[in-house]
């Protein structure tokens, strides 16, 4: 099956002027200024950017985790004022529950919800063998290698069913081979089960290889410098990472990241 990007032009996830100052005591610090961006239903998208542009600041402002100093995002056209149920957020570290079983750990927020048992148990196996642990299900996270517990931690947020997946560099701190096969397992898990998703990374091959748009951001303060669409149908294989189309893509976003030199929006675009 090959899938597009989505045609509807509502936006799941909407970010409106949205600033945020941190207080440093005698002086404040502006992490995001005045940032806006829509995110479809059903979009992927990776946000990439230099050290410090506020990545992850955003993502925690819709994860409800941080509050904005002005500005507002909205989920499906209602303010975020704290953390819901239908944003998963997954981080760089698994945060798994190191005593609970694959099983268990992808069960504990349909617990916490008070899913019957049954249907928790149908519900973890279904996620469990769609990033491909079935035959360790079982097993305690120290027996799992890290691509296999973020693969965990993925299930286990697929598993209480949000429309959303916050992604903060989940797969920073593996290996290359293991980021590789964890790319493909996220574009085909996404491909078969389909969310809404903001992907953070520092990785400009990862963020073109896996989004329907490349979000690129610029730092001090935060804000968009440039949006570029990936308009390649999945599934994505090695085939499109060797492909010129993938090298002019990756060399256009390579140089909004690194090669912005202090330059302003209003710079870019000739203004």
């Amino acid at each position: 099956m090959t899938t597009t990007a989505p045609t509807t032009t509502t936006a799941k996830i909407s970010v409106r002027e949205v600033t945020k100052e941190f207080d440093l005591g005698k002086e404040s610090f502006t992490a995001l200024d005045r940032v806006s961006l829509d995110i479809a239903d059903n979009e992927f998208v990776t946000v990439v950017g230099p050290s410090g542009c506020g990545k992850s600041t955003l993502m925690n402002i819709l994860a409800g985790l941080e509050e904005p100093t002005d500005g507002e995002a909205r989920v499906d056209d209602v303010v975020v004022t704290g953390p819901g149920p239908e944003r998963g957020v997954i981080f760089q570290q698994y945060a798994l529950f190191p005593w609970l079983t694959v099983r268990k750990n992808v069960e504990f927020g349909l617990r916490t919800a008070k899913v019957p048992k049954a249907e928790r148990r149908e519900r973890a196996d279904h996620f469990i063998e769609l990033v491909g642990l079935t035959q360790f299900a079982d097993a305690l996270p120290k027996m799992l290698s890290g691509g296999m517990r973020q693969r965990c931690a993925i299930a286990r947020a697929y598993a209480v069913d949000p429309s959303i997946l916050l992604m903060d560099e989940p797969f920073g701190a593996l290996d290359a081979l293991t980021r590789v096969n964890l790319q493909d397992q996220l574009q085909e898990t996404w491909r078969q089960d389909q969310r809404t998703v903001m992907f953070i990374t520092h990785d400009v091959d990862e963020a073109v290889y896996l989004a329907n748009r490349v979000v690129v951001m610029a730092a001090r303060p935060g804000r968009v410098y440039d949006v570029v669409d990936i308009d390649v149908p999945y599934p994505r294989t090695e085939e499109f990472r060797l492909s010129p189309e993938f090298a002019d893509l990756r060399n256009r976003v390579w140089s909004s990241v690194y090669h912005q030199q202090g330059r302003t929006v209003a710079d870019r675009d000739g203004a």
